[in-house]
């Protein structure tokens, strides 16, 4: 009989010897995910030296020991492939939701969460009840869905080009209104180019805010990263050109349009574009433009003030 430890270890090796940056976090997440239990019972298990058997017994998912470590080596597998630990699990946390992901379909990271937190603040400083929202490049749903339910009365207008994407958008939309009903009626998704003209152009000057985590790599630095590289959507990913300020810069001059005099634009980038997309939204109309820090202190992403 294995311990957790045990079990961990091996997979923490393996994971490592394929180059995972992060072998013991992915293995005992794995761990967590067959058995049906959180990080904090892996890890207490780990302490203790408990035979998998026990673990089993703690978990809320009933296929039986056996079952879960068939299905935990073959995972620990398929992430030694660098396949996303997302992909294989089926699904990422983002604020307070748990996303539904999978291939077609961006996988949401943590420093996004913080688009999502400044617009949550410029709606409770300005005590606004009934904010009017776009989300451009919705991709899973992550940033329109968190905010319309944190902030009850929001109506969230998503846009995403991707119909592989979209589906994905709708699957998170269902499941999240099962625990937020409200928001069936307050979220709208179109499948529409985020960048012309025409989309979403009946809402032009009424928004309140424009949140956005628009595609910006430059096509001159691929992600190294086979999980990113191989398995984010090009759609989601390159800004369309060499700096890769193409795309943003559209989103910024659409985001013009739709916002009323006053609205925010608040739109993630690439760490070398705060400068150049600053200087281009000042162009645009907008004011009191500012670069803000992820959480690693580098430079993630704008807000700026429609004048």
């Amino acid at each position: 009989m294995a311990t957790v430890f045990e079990l961990v270890r091996s997979a923490s090796a393996m994971l490592r010897a394929s180059g995972v940056d992060t072998p013991e976090h992915d293995a005992k997440l794995l761990a967590a995910e067959v058995f049906g239990v959180d990080l904090q019972t892996v890890d207490k298990a780990m302490l203790m030296g408990s035979e998998t058997s026990e673990l089993a017994k703690q978990g809320a998912k009933q296929s039986g020991e056996d079952a879960a470590l068939k299905r935990f080596h073959t995972m620990v597998d398929r992430r030694s492939k660098r396949e996303p630990l997302q992909h294989i699990t089926g699904h990422a946390p983002f604020r307070y939701l748990d996303l539904k992901v999978g291939p077609g379909v961006f996988i949401p990271r943590q420093e996004t969460e913080l688009v999502v937190q400044e617009g949550v603040d410029w709606i409770t400083k300005h005590g606004m009840y009934s904010a009017k929202v776009v989300d451009l490049c919705a991709g899973s749903g992550a940033i329109g869905l968190s905010f319309v339910t944190e902030v009850p009365g929001s109506e969230v207008w998503a846009v995403e080009k991707s119909e592989q994407a979209a589906q994905w958008t709708r699957v998170n939309l269902n499941e999240t209104a099962k625990k937020y009903p409200s928001i069936a009626s307050n979220y709208h998704l179109e499948i529409a180019d985020a960048t012309q003209t025409p989309t979403l152009n009946q809402l032009d000057g009424t928004i309140d805010i424009v949140l956005t985590n628009p595609p910006y790599v430059p096509l001159a630095d691929i992600p190294q990263q086979p999980e990113v590289r191989d398995y984010d959507p090009d759609l989601a990913l390159y800004g369309g050109s060499a700096d890769g300020t193409l795309i943003p810069e559209r989103i910024i001059a659409r985001a013009a349009k739709l916002l009323k005099n006053g609205g925010l634009l608040v739109m993630e980038h690439d760490i070398t574009q705060g400068e150049r997309l600053s200087a281009f939204a000042l162009s645009y109309g907008f004011s009191n433009v500012m670069v803000h820090n992820d959480y690693t202190g580098r430079p993630r992403y704008m807000t700026a003030k429609k004048q």
